[in-house]
């Protein structure tokens, strides 16, 4: 009966990856989008919260592409340690650099959301290789 249940927890613990997975990706897809579509908008996140002044389209353009093939290949499970840990640096970089956003919590509440998939980041980056279903081997 043990080894039911291990399989029954196993099975489980692979679909809730599976869930936090397509869910990263989903925000970090419209992430990519816009700064594909919308690449003034990246321009003015990256002066107002990085202070980066002047981000040309081309540079954000390419900032877009390259981010685009890592999360489809976090998407596809790819070289989980490199793929699951940039996405985990990336979005921490991105969560710290609003922390001005957090002093006035109520005004602000939207920024919270990075708190919880930061979490989810770490859990599918410490839980990798459980990270089975639906991956690219």
């Amino acid at each position: 009966m043990s080894q039911a249940l291990s399989a029954d927890l196993k099975n489980r613990l692979q679909w809730s990856l599976l869930s936090l997975r397509v869910g990263v990706f989903i925000v970090l897809g419209m992430w990519v989008l816009d700064k594909l579509v919308n690449p003034s908008h990246t321009a003015a996140v990256l002066n107002a919260f990085y202070g980066i002044g002047d981000a040309s389209t081309s540079v954000v353009t390419i900032m877009g592409v390259l981010q685009l093939v890592l999360v489809l290949a976090f998407l596809a499970g790819i070289k989980k340690r490199i793929t699951y840990g940039l996405v985990f640096v990336m979005h921490a970089i991105s969560t710290f650099a609003t922390y001005e956003r957090y002093i006035d919590g109520l005004n602000n509440l939207l920024f919270f959301a990075a708190w919880p998939m930061l979490a989810a980041c770490l859990a599918l980056y410490l839980l990798r290789d459980e990270d089975v279903k639906f991956t690219v081997k």
